[in-house]
């Protein structure tokens, strides 16, 4: 079950009469390889002579050499005094005000039961039953459902399978409470953490917001303690996930010793689009059910047992921006049906907030080497005038593993192309792509789930997980795994199956 490293590329075959064209043959990368290593390790290389040198001093001191010092600390006890009090005073400071550390404990993601899976024909079949869409817009979604990147096991809130529909605010309440108390639940059971241990409850669901609000209804089901700061987010999209984690990641390091639960969703059922507007019915195609639940902890005694420590977490806000503000924009059409509205402009907003998400993440998280050449090519650009590319960071020496919102395949065949990943690093994304859909901002965590059930994370490996959203958004994290996952001792959405794994998903699927 376990799925190793992508492997190194193989050489290209050379011809045995010529020399082999060594820039082509490796690319330079075993050279920028070794460049790597020696900026990354180069404090060390300058510390060894060092401390070779005072070993040796030390080796050639004589037993009085050490008398005398002690003779001269004797006669100055005022400096000794004031160098110790320095020191635990410097100590004691460091201590408080250090930040705590945040622990993933562990987190869950719900899978619906098997009578919400809705194939492609389904889907087509649903749409057409409705009557509201015209034999144009019919064909464009199946259109785009047969280049979605989309599997036949996707899952819809039994108000959008039943025939007709029925959406209304009952059966709303239904789906929230059936994948909030779903991912709790099981939740709870792989942790044995109580509901009133709970100090921190953070809620995000972007297009569902009730009174009482979704994070009201978890704190009514568990019974959680009256002190317990909740919090309910809404309208801030598939990147919601990653600001609740931000934002509990601050709580945390406020309130001592205490357990955040975060729930991370999006609600279908009343935000089914039934005109007839292209922009708003690509959420109809690419949308599905779903939902996770993650506790954090900033307890020392979890660190044992937790699986990924929180490094750094960045988030983009574009918003100033008109563009950027109206690329994702619930609306109602010309008939008055409300639905979400997806923008031409969003590839290209995507692209600008990425780019500067990752400029402000890449001197956390990215080798020494990296940043140097990256100065050096911003140097030569802008004062030496050369007409040269701008270097692309390669952020696979920061992560081994990275987790990109599943939005769409457009958006995986942008990132992985911008990034430079392999098929290896998308596999996650991909994988959930074709098995759950754009499970907004919970996707992430199905995608970890799948790293961890193919028995890729290992002790010490960084994972990136990066997300978009309505306003415009792009948010970061980055996780460092305190242990290595066996993946035969995990519950997870995709244990049953994760030998079906990875699958071939062709440009065009067609719906028979």
């Amino acid at each position: 079950m376990t799925d190793a490293r992508q492997d190194a590329p193989s050489m290209p075959p050379s011809s045995s009469r010529n020399l082999p064209d060594f820039k082509n043959s490796v690319k330079l990368k075993y050279v920028k390889l070794g460049y790597h290593y020696l900026i990354t390790h180069g404090m060390y290389l300058i510390l060894i002579p060092l401390f070779g040198v005072i070993a040796l001093h030390l080796y050639r001191s004589s037993s009085k050499d050490f008398y005398d010092i002690w003779e001269h600390l004797q006669y100055n006890l005022i400096s000794v005094v004031v160098c110790s009090t320095l020191l635990v005073f410097l100590s004691t400071l460091y201590f408080l005000t250090r930040p705590r550390p945040v622990y993933l404990v562990n987190f869950s993601c719900y899978k619906p039961d098997e009578s919400r899976k809705c194939t492609k024909k389904m889907f087509m079949d649903q749409s057409r039953v409705t009557g509201s869409f015209t034999e144009a817009n019919l064909e464009f979604q199946r259109k785009i459902l047969e280049r979605s990147g989309l599997g036949e096991s996707t899952y819809l809130p039994e108000a959008v399978l039943n025939i007709p529909p029925n959406p209304s605010m009952n059966e709303a309440r239904k789906e929230a409470e059936t994948v909030m108390f779903g991912a709790i639940d099981e939740l709870f059971a792989k942790t044995s953490v109580k509901a009133k241990d709970i100090g921190i409850l953070i809620v995000n669901c972007s297009l569902f917001n009730p009174t009482p609000s979704l994070s009201a209804m978890v704190v009514n089901h568990y019974k959680l303690r009256g002190n317990i700061k909740s919090y309910n987010l809404g309208g801030m999209g598939c990147s919601a996930g990653l600001i609740s984690i931000d934002l509990a990641k601050d709580l945390l390091q406020t309130i001592p010793n205490s357990y955040a639960l975060i729930i991370s969703m999006e609600n279908i059922t009343l935000n089914w689009y039934f005109g007839n507007d292209r922009s708003k019915l690509l959420s109809n195609c690419l949308f599905r059910m779903g939902g996770a639940a993650v506790l954090l902890s900033n307890k020392s005694s979890d660190r044992r047992r937790s699986k990924y420590r929180l490094v750094n977490t960045v988030r983009t806000n574009k918003g100033a921006d008109d563009k950027c503000f109206g690329c994702i924009t619930q609306e109602e059409d010309a008939e008055g049906k409300i639905g979400v509205t997806l923008s031409r402009d969003l590839m290209a907003v995507a692209g600008d907030a990425l780019k500067a998400n990752i400029t402000t993440l890449g001197p956390l998280v990215l080798p020494t080497s990296e940043q140097l050449l990256f100065l050096a090519t911003l140097i030569a650009k802008k004062f030496f005038k050369m007409k040269i590319k701008p270097y692309i960071p390669d952020f696979k020496l920061a992560f081994e593993h990275f987790c990109i919102h599943a939005g769409g395949r457009a958006v995986l065949d942008e990132l992985e192309k911008n990034l430079q990943l392999s098929s290896w690093h998308m596999e996650p994304s991909r994988m959930t792509l074709y098995r759950f859909g754009n499970t907004s901002s919970s996707s992430l965590w199905y995608e970890l789930a799948y790293a961890e059930a193919k028995g890729r994370i290992r002790k010490g490996d960084r994972t990136w997980q990066i997300a978009f959203g309505s306003g415009f958004k792009c948010n970061s994290a980055v996780w460092k795994a305190l242990k290595t996952i066996n993946p035969a001792k995990e519950r997870s959405p995709w244990v049953d199956e994760i030998h079906q794994f990875p699958v071939d998903v062709p440009t065009v699927s067609s719906i028979k």
